[in-house]
């Protein structure tokens, strides 16, 4: 007897954390953060509702046909409203992918735009490392021969090819807010993936491939970038952090470290 008001309060209680927002996503920094937020939310709407009507449901069963001492009986299923409820949720949750597939496919099936910055990020067990092109707008040549981390050379850059004299590499990847920015993402050994929660957004790095990835950052700040990757056992270890800079922050810490080579 007990059970199906047990049901009830826990339905009500879970439903409360929902609404409320506790242990909720920190606030998305980017215009893809906005939507995909807004879509997480219609979707946990719809199956919110789907869920306490079926738990408020189940909890009337439960006092409804409990056992009272009389001899059980027998009820036949309606094939029609079988039929109508599978139909009614095939078209909702069908509906709901394509709503979320439209922004997702914004992101991985779009091209970056022209004036995108481009970065090339690297991934390795167990850091990141990121390469901006110098004032020449260029990547210079790497060479495999030439990786060094010890020596500050993660990406291998040629010192011989005037392109890659003016090559920027930073343990920590900064961006000038408000920019498109195109990441060209390598990993040097195993599968490690790129996230940065804010910008609601991963992406696997995959031995053998150049994986091109764009956003554009919208607010000012820091944010961390761990590999969500299980990388090996020191993945646990393998973090760097996004830094969304004023633009001319930006360009003085370029010029910084041009001054440093």
């Amino acid at each position: 007897m007990l059970l199906g008001p047990v049901v009830w309060v826990l339905t009500v209680v879970i439903c409360y954390f929902f609404v409320a927002k506790t242990w909720w996503f920190p606030l998305p920094i980017s215009q893809h953060g906005l939507q995909y937020d807004e879509q997480f939310l219609r979707t946990l709407v719809v199956t919110g509702i789907i869920f306490f009507a079926a738990q408020v449901a189940l909890g009337y069963v439960i006092v409804r046909f409990r056992d009272d001492g009389r001899r059980a009986s027998y009820l036949h299923g309606n094939n029609k409203l079988e039929t109508l409820w599978t139909s009614a949720t095939a078209v909702l949750f069908i509906g709901l992918v394509l709503m979320g597939t439209r922004i997702w496919a914004e992101v991985h099936w779009t091209e970056a735009p022209a004036d995108a910055i481009p970065i090339e990020v690297l991934g390795k067990q167990f850091a990141w490392s990121f390469r901006y092109p110098g004032p020449d707008g260029k990547f210079g040549r790497t060479d495999l021969k030439l990786i060094n981390d010890a020596g500050g050379n993660p990406f291998g850059l040629d010192d011989h090819d005037p392109a890659a004299k003016d090559d920027l590499v930073s343990a920590s990847l900064k961006v000038p807010v408000g920019k498109p920015i195109k990441l060209i993402l390598h990993t040097r050994d195993v599968i490690h993936n790129f996230f940065v929660r804010e910008l609601r957004l991963k992406q696997d790095l995959v031995p053998g491939m150049e994986i091109p990835f764009h956003f554009t950052a919208d607010k000012i700040g820091t944010y961390e970038i761990p590999c969500s990757e299980l990388c090996g056992l020191g993945h646990f270890q393998m973090r760097s952090v996004l830094q969304v800079m004023s633009e001319a922050d930006f360009e003085k810490w370029k010029q910084e470290q041009l001054a440093q080579k």
